[in-house]
């Protein structure tokens, strides 16, 4: 019953109507004239202190910004990594003479911004505030209010974060990519973990912030609806109490990786993994003002900066493997630049697109670009550069790196012709210079029971790593199944583990009520959740302060799903599905014919039998805990708009409800969408009839 009820939720998330403007494209625009930048050259000061200060006067909105930047070199911290995350998550929440809840009570009354993190911060109001903020910005950075009671739910709510990301193959890869270009004692490769976390104090975190959050190398960019003289006289009132540092810094850096000798796969096994992450990285020394610069953002862009480029051309628009691949080239003045492609895929193309993401990489260095995809990707990134112009945080980027980069100060009123002076021949040299397929690291979080043996066959050589970057022994990726276990006698012990044959063939109507978790959304549905035997079914979810949000019946014969006032009946396919089904628990009606035991894997770290089952043209796994007999997954693909799509549902904290054991939490990943069904109350043969299912 319980992998019907993920169905519905699955349904309403599917559930999406978009509507697109027709738009008459058979006249093309005419051009419009070559757009120059032109950006002031801000007025500079510096305090005796040490402070840089650098003005832009803009008259045009009665606004204003602040943007300071502390600019010390990447710092490592090693075995306490973690305490700049610490310390600059209790910046910015109160001063010593200003309590939390009346500093930000204060912003928000003035209707402004400020944050301060452990690099800077960043605050803009009206002009007629200006001062106050800047006064408060001051009070924050020079004088935050750091007590031991904040450090304490800072360093819980850190750790929390690390145990959600254990089985996130974002956190993952992440941490293993960047931990193997450039190595775990490099400040880009290093990484926290709840041990480093644990081993900072609270005196470690305010022995940082004094060390490092200092005025010797910082900068502070205003920008807007102000004079230069007024505000040179402010900055000196509130940041000139801020005492210079007089503790040494060190300078020197770790050497970075060196790039992979050969293409290599280098695995991390997830067996939890639904998809699969790909990541194929290698170190580059790209500095802005490098002659490469401005045709290394269009040779990205043409690979991977959008849903124009090769890689989603590819992986996503032709193949279906994918929602979206994408590349990047960073730039970095300490040399540490890097180039990656990357993309999250269904286990059974990891392979395939392992393949197709290379030859995609190789293509831009060995074939001329398209003459007309070239002019449209400068196009798109000239517009796209003149909106960020409207940004006052870009503005105040622009002035700092021409700065901290040895940019010549006519960097950007130049910028848009040097992309525009890009050529196919310059795309195709940096695509080889930079994006080094040859001496690249395919990292890949994912499930290797189920992609190891197809990689393998792609010919690159694989390594293993753990989650924390360290070299492991191929894993064994399945155990050898018992002597007399088979498909019929897992079932046969789930039945038994869950009551038994007779009480769930007693069970006629089943009512839940659950709450609804839909990560990423800002709100959480409630579900009332009915089904009545053999297929009726029922689903209402309903929002506080909204009301009922979506509908979805199946009465037996017909059924509909009614969301934004839109009743939509369920197509020929979808009843005769409903129909087929026996009963509200599958296993009860599971035919040996139907069912193959596959293997003996793991799940969640536990040891799980699973089994491929059959129904007419679809073919879904089941798995069931070894141990326990509890079924702790299921696994079906679907073709949702021309795409194959991979639903996983992962059931867990099985409870007694009237003799029988149910899973009342449910975990369900369809692509990059995830949702967690926890239910609140069940009950057996009451609180339904016929009525509920019209």
């Amino acid at each position: 019953m319980k992998t019907k009820l993920s169905a519905f939720v699955l349904l309403f998330l599917m559930s999406v109507v978009s509507v697109n403007a027709q738009l008459d494209r058979s006249v093309q625009p005419k051009p419009g004239p070559e757009p120059t930048i032109s950006l002031e050259v801000p007025s500079e000061f510096e305090l005796k202190n040490g402070l840089k200060v650098l003005v832009v006067e803009n008259h045009k909105l009665p606004r204003v910004s602040y943007s300071l930047r502390i600019d010390n070199k990447p710092i490592a911290t090693g075995a306490k990594a973690g305490v700049e995350s610490l310390i600059g998550s209790m910046l910015g929440n109160g001063t010593t003479s200003i309590p939390k809840d009346e500093f930000n009570e204060e912003i928000d009354f003035l209707g402004a911004s400020l944050n301060i993190g452990i690099s800077g911060g960043y605050a803009a109001t009206l002009s007629k505030y200006s001062e106050r903020i800047l006064e408060l910005m001051a009070d924050a950075a020079i004088n935050p209010l750091l007590t031991q009671e904040e450090f304490d739910k800072e360093k819980e709510r850190l750790i929390e974060g690390l145990k959600a990301d254990e089985k996130s193959i974002d956190a993952i890869s992440g941490r293993v990519g960047s931990a193997l270009l450039y190595g775990a004692k490099h400040p880009y490769g290093e990484f926290v973990t709840e041990e480093t976390i644990n081993n900072v104090t609270f005196g470690d975190a305010v022995a940082f912030y004094e060390k490092y959050f200092n005025p010797n190398n910082a900068y502070l960019v205003i920008i807007g609806d102000i004079d230069l003289s007024t505000i040179r006289k402010q900055v000196k009132k509130y940041f000139g109490v801020w005492e210079k540092s007089d503790i040494e810094i060190a300078t020197t850096l770790p050497a970075i990786s060196p790039n992979a000798q050969y293409t290599q796969i280098n695995f991390v096994d997830l067996p939890n993994a639904s998809q699969s992450s790909i990541a194929i990285r290698n170190n580059v020394d790209l500095k802005m003002n490098d002659e490469d610069y401005h045709a290394s953002i269009i040779a990205n862009s043409i690979l991977g900066g959008g849903g124009e480029g090769y890689l989603f051309k590819n992986l996503r628009e032709d193949k279906g493997y994918t929602y979206g691949a994408y590349s990047s080239l960073r730039a970095n003045r300490y040399g540490a630049g890097s180039f990656s492609a990357t993309a999250k895929v269904r286990n059974m193309v990891t392979d395939s697109a392992v393949v197709e993401a290379l030859k995609e990489i190789n293509r831009i260095k060995t074939e001329m670009v398209d003459p007309q995809m070239l002019k449209d990707t400068k196009a798109k990134y000239v517009g796209n550069f003149i909106m960020g112009l409207e940004n006052p945080q870009t503005v105040a980027s622009y002035a700092l790196n021409i700065k901290l980069n040895n940019l010549p100060q006519n960097f950007y009123t130049t910028y848009l012709q040097k992309i525009n002076a890009v050529t196919a021949d310059d795309v195709k040299r940096v695509a080889n210079k930079y994006m080094k397929s040859e001496n690249a690291r395919v990292v890949i979080v994912g499930k290797g029971s189920d992609v190891i043996e197809n990689l393998e066959k792609t010919g690159i050589p694989v390594k293993y790593y753990d989650k924390y970057a360290n070299a492991v022994e191929k894993p064994v990726f399945s155990k050898p199944i018992p002597d007399g276990v088979t498909a019929q006698t897992i079932i046969n012990s789930y039945l038994n583990a869950v009551g038994g044959k007779d009480k769930l063939g007693a069970i006629n109507t089943l009512l839940t009520n659950a709450d609804v978790t839909i990560e990423g959304a800002p709100f959480k549905p409630k579900a009332v959740i009915k089904a009545m035997a053999p297929n009726k079914e029922s689903m209402e979810m309903v929002i506080e302060g909204m009301g009922t949000i979506m509908k979805q019946k199946f009465d037996g014969s017909a059924g509909y799903r009614e969301q934004q006032g839109m009743k939509i009946p369920m197509t020929d396919d979808e009843v005769t599905g409903k129909q087929s089904e026996k009963g509200l628990f599958p296993e009860l009606y599971l035919e040996v014919a139907n069912m193959k035991l596959e293997s003996m894997t793991k799940v969640e770290g536990k040891d799980a039998y699973k089994i491929m089952v059959t129904k007419g043209d679809e073919v879904s796994s089941r798995y069931y805990d070894a141990e326990t007999g509890y079924l702790v997954r299921t696994e079906s693909t679907s073709e949702q708009q021309g795409q194959s799509i991979t639903t996983t549902i992962d059931f867990s904290d099985y409870k007694d409800v009237n003799g029988v054991m149910l899973p009342y939490t449910q975990k369900i990943t369809t692509g990059p969408q995830i949702i967690t069904l926890k239910s609140t109350d069940v009950k057996f043969n009451e609180g339904v009839t016929e009525a509920d299912f019209n």
